[in-house]
């Protein structure tokens, strides 16, 4: 059905939907199978020749996972969506189709360590190298990172964990003026919250194991593109899509136009490194997406109330929450954010790492869990896991203490995870109180 013009929570349920006519079923389909049959010796040519875009194998396209990235397409505003194993598996396709040994890239410091790692040692392996830009909203940081061989802009629309909001704007003006590609990970806001391509991003990612699955049982990416660069206009900075001809005599862009990047990232990328997801990933994707407006409400609430009332509690050092009127990125976050700030943020505690572990082994609702966007709540202490292979000095500077928590608000009542939170608070001035007696 055509749902052009239509509500988000209606978009979410009916976009990209083109039902079986043989059986009509209402929900799509699971088709478990790795390849199609075809009809003979002419169409098994152009399937792969790409003259029919039908389906021939399952690492190269599945009618479930077309489904997902139909509708994600459709949310975020794009014209055409990947989907890829995991998260991390979109943030190295996407970037693996614009850059190759020689080129560089420039990204926000502030982003997932997964990706920050990717960037700094498996790529660097490949002779491709990374600038980290510190403040992530001063333009110029980003113009002064630039090179003649940068081919990559990359950041997070909500940084993980410390919730510091990107001026999307800013970095896209940037992008635009050197005619370079920004890659947002929006994998925090989600579509609901915000779509970044509507603030001049070209390219968004998402690690859709998080709220856009919503219940913590399967991995998989996303990667959107905007398909609005014409990449015959880009000086040759992009030979592979550009410039360099397959046995018909065109170019990916002479045949896919401002869709080059996604048909590369697809038919190249992904097809020859593999990170295709399974069709029953996708089907449970697809039953996540349906909900996405109610629990990213929800979240976003119950975030809110804990963020302020971790905020007074004498226990807690600071909150790093956009929605608190204290906090400094608030003006971006009633810029870009007006729905919500999202369920993902970090405090710290007076005592440092003591008071951190007395916390997390005292909690009894919030799971210690590596895992965000759940419905279930979770705590993880990032000093000790996801950051331990920075030195402290590293960690210091990227705001990473070691009284710092990150949670992540699931959909619980909000009254009995303040109780949980309440309790291990307690525990953690109960300890100190101890210590200062020369009891502990």
């Amino acid at each position: 059905m055509p749902v052009d013009g239509l509500g988000f929570a209606t978009r979410q349920i009916h976009a990209g939907v083109e039902p079986d006519q043989s059986h009509r079923p209402r929900a799509t389909p699971i088709y478990l199978t790795a390849g199609f049959v075809f009809d003979d010796f002419d169409q098994a040519n152009e399937r792969f020749a790409q003259a029919d875009d039908g389906y021939s194998y399952s690492r190269a396209g599945n009618p479930t996972s077309a489904a997902v990235e139909r509708r994600i397409a459709d949310l975020e505003g794009g014209a055409d969506a990947l989907l890829v194993g995991s998260g991390q598996a979109a943030v190295s396709t996407a970037v693996l189709a614009l850059v190759g040994a020689g080129d560089h890239i420039v990204s926000a410091n502030s982003i997932y360590e997964g990706s920050r790692e990717l960037f700094r040692d498996n790529f660097a392996r490949l002779g491709i190298t990374t600038s980290f830009v510190g403040d992530a909203n001063d333009p110029e940081a980003w113009e002064a990172a630039i090179r003649p061989e940068t081919r990559v802009l990359f950041a997070e629309s909500i940084p993980n964990p410390k919730n510091d909001i990107l001026d999307i704007r800013a970095v896209a003006t940037v992008a635009q003026r050197h005619g370079i590609p920004l890659i947002i990970d929006n994998t925090l806001a989600t579509p609901y919250l915000l779509r970044p391509i509507e603030h001049g991003a070209d390219i968004v990612v998402h690690s859709a194991s998080k709220f856009l699955a919503g219940h913590g049982t399967v991995l998989g990416g996303v990667i959107v593109d905007a398909g609005r660069i014409d990449w015959t206009a880009t000086d040759g900075r992009y030979p592979h899509l550009s410039d360099n001809r397959g046995p018909d005599g065109r170019t990916v862009a002479d045949r896919f136009g401002r869709a080059a990047f996604s048909a590369y990232a697809r038919s190249v990328v992904a097809l020859r490194q593999g990170p295709s997801p399974s069709p029953f990933t996708a089907f449970l994707l697809l039953q996540g997406i349906e909900t996405l407006s109610l629990r990213v409400q929800r979240h976003s609430e119950s975030a809110q109330r804990i963020a302020e009332w971790l905020e007074a509690h004498p226990a807690v050092e600071s909150v790093d929450y956009s929605g608190l009127a204290s906090n400094p990125y608030r003006p971006l976050a009633e810029q870009y954010l007006p729905r919500g700030q999202g369920s993902v943020f970090a405090f710290t505690l007076r005592g440092g790492r003591d008071a951190a572990k007395t916390f997390t082994n005292s909690v009894r609702l919030f799971t210690r869990m590596t895992h965000l966007g759940d419905v279930r709540s979770l705590v993880l202490h990032p000093a000790s896991t996801t950051h331990v292979n920075r030195t402290e000095d590293e960690r210091v500077a990227a705001g990473i203490g070691q009284g710092l928590l990150r949670v992540s608000i699931g959909l619980e009542d909000v009254e009995d995870l303040i109780a949980d939170l309440d309790r291990a608070l307690a525990a953690v001035q109960a300890a100190d109180l101890l210590e200062r007696a020369g009891i502990a």
